[in-house]
């Protein structure tokens, strides 16, 4: 079991308490606001935390560079995948990547 399995099952056992406090600590170490495809509209509507939380609902639909993999997020969470405003969570994409391997349909 590999760091990000380990959080999930620990995420599994928490109460709705703790589960809000948990995401406001990883909101305030995000740094989606930082990176050059956060947009205004993502801003406005206080989109954060793809990584957990999946793709942008409406506002990103363009790469214009990632900056996933030095996000204190994911050195938390042990993730291997980037891009989640436009690809999915980590979740999904692991989700993905065992269905599909490297080559996405």
């Amino acid at each position: 079991m590999d760091k990000f399995e380990q959080m999930m099952k620990n995420v599994k056992g928490m109460s709705p308490e703790e589960l809000v406090a948990a995401e406001e600590k990883f909101k305030g170490m995000c740094n989606c606001p930082g990176c050059p495809t956060h947009n205004k509209c993502a801003k406005n509507a206080k989109e954060l935390l793809f990584c957990i939380t999946g793709k942008s609902f409406m506002c990103i639909s363009e790469d214009k560079g990632c900056i996933c993999p030095s996000c204190p997020v994911a050195a938390e969470f042990g993730l291997k995948y980037k891009s989640f405003c436009l690809k999915g969570a980590e979740k999904a994409q692991r989700y993905e990547h065992a269905l599909w391997g490297t080559k996405m349909v």
